[in-house]
């Protein structure tokens, strides 16, 4: 009887199993999620900003993908990847993704640089929601434009359509049969965190003529951060490659005034470009910390003020954020009296200067202007910036990119803010201290501004 059996069974895979194999097979290739004709693509991808402040979780929290490319109309599960434009996706659809999908990635504009207004601030408010939004626990990537990427951006648009959105059953068990079955892939180990980080603050002085010591000293303070919801795609341009390129300016013009002892005037200057500024200026923090509470003697203890740039150049108007008010016959008040003169008399300025007062608020996670810190300390400060608000997006986007005519307005401001400076120190009113050799080539600063910060500092300093 088993013999029976077996002789009937080996007659039935003779006879009928091959047909079987004709319809099954193709159909089980043609729903396998790896598509035996189409080759793999690769493609860089920036991930999402990590990072914990103050015990605080902030951005993704999840690295690796391994999972099935769907897109924003044909995603249901949490194992999909979510594979659509920046355009498309607004804050509401972002939380939406975060919380039902496996990962998403997010496609950037093919032209960065000849966006909209609308467009530019779809955007920045999708990054918002991203960066100031609770922690996102799923993988998030951005990728630039390349045709091929915009190959399968339609391919999983027009090969995908959910249940709901289906005409028929039939229509629906079609779309999933016939679909291409792109995986996405990022074959990465989960991120950890880095606990031997340092963060880099340096300093230089220029000592004024007399008894080093007893000299009042004004400080110039900016910070080389730049941030956005991918941090290796934010160059930052106005933030704050702009304030770096002023400090470094303005460095190399009273280094030729100081250089001499007939023009060295009865001021030390210091300057300070600080790390981890978009972080709680940690940077200005821990330095401080260094110089004020250490056993050795300070160059800052005693300043006569303190001047922060953050973000100047992105219009002609220029606000000088403090959070108490100078006095007049303060070295703050008679600097800003200055800054009001300059403006109003050199012919190609047209900068108009604002005074902007903002009292600090401890119970915010993090402090709205670099001066705050040293304010802090009771060390009298200012922030010079461009942006009436602290809470301005474009201080924290990767839209923040080199533009021609952001040049030409931080010449202007520099110029303003180094002759200002100059007539305060000498005691000057009327006269223009920086002309002739003493003016600064602004052609060098578009290149400045094009890359990022931390970078043009360091090549600066082992150039000079």
């Amino acid at each position: 009887m088993w013999l029976e059996e077996c002789d009937s069974f080996a007659e039935l895979c003779r006879g009928y199993l091959p047909y079987y194999l004709l319809i099954v097979l193709p159909i089980f290739i043609i729903i396998s999620p790896v598509n035996p004709v189409a080759a793999s693509h690769e493609f860089p991808v920036y991930r999402m900003h990590q990072y914990d402040l103050h015990g605080v979780p902030h951005g993704c929290r999840s690295a690796p993908i391994s999972l099935e490319a769907r897109s924003l109309t044909g995603w249901s599960t949490s194992r999909h990847c979510v594979v659509a434009k920046a355009l498309d996706i607004t804050p509401s659809v972002f939380q939406s993704i975060k919380s039902k999908a496996g990962a998403l990635v997010i496609v950037l504009p093919e032209k960065m640089n000849e966006l909209t207004m609308e467009e530019r601030e779809h955007i920045i408010n999708l990054e918002a929601s991203m960066i100031y939004g609770s922690e996102t626990m799923i993988p998030v990537y951005f990728a630039l434009w390349h045709p091929d990427l915009q190959t399968i951006l339609d391919d999983i648009a027009d090969g995908f359509i959910t249940d709901e959105k289906a005409g028929s059953a039939a229509e629906a068990m079609y779309n999933s049969i016939s679909a291409s079955g792109y995986q996405v892939v990022v074959a990465t180990g989960q991120a950890l965190p880095k606990t031997d980080i340092k963060v880099a603050t340096l300093h230089g002085k220029l000592t004024g003529t007399g008894a080093e010591e007893k000299l009042p000293t004004i400080a110039i303070v900016t910070h080389y951060d730049s941030a956005g919801a991918a941090p290796e795609l934010s160059f930052g341009a106005d933030s704050n490659a702009s304030g770096i390129a002023m400090l470094l300016e303005i460095a190399r013009l009273f280094s030729a005034l100081y250089s001499t002892g007939r023009s060295r005037p009865k001021y030390n200057l210091v300057f300070i470009v600080t790390g981890a500024g978009k972080l709680n200026y940690q940077g200005s923090k821990k330095w401080l910390e260094d110089q004020l509470d250490g056993l050795e003697g300070s160059i800052i203890q005693d300043a006569a003020y303190v001047i922060c740039f953050d973000t100047v150049s992105a219009s002609d108007n220029l606000f000088v954020h403090v959070s108490k008010p100078p006095k007049d016959n303060s070295s703050g008040g008679l600097f800003y009296k200055e800054l009001m003169t300059v403006s109003q008399s050199l012919n190609t300025s047209n900068v108009t200067i604002h005074k902007v007062h903002k009292k600090i608020n401890l119970a915010e996670e993090t402090l709205a202007w670099e001066h705050e810190r040293y304010s802090i300390r009771r060390l009298p400060a200012a922030t010079l910036s461009t942006l009436k608000k602290h809470e301005n997006p474009a201080r924290t986007t990767i839209l923040d990119i080199a533009k021609n005519e952001q040049v030409d307005t931080l010449y202007k401001h520099t110029q303003v803010v180094s002759e200002a400076l100059a007539r305060h120190i000498y005691n000057l009113s009327s006269s223009q201290i920086f002309a002739g050799p003493l003016t600064w080539p602004r052609e060098c600063e578009l290149g400045t501004l094009d890359i990022p910060a931390i970078v043009v500092f360091l090549v600066e300093s082992l150039h000079n």
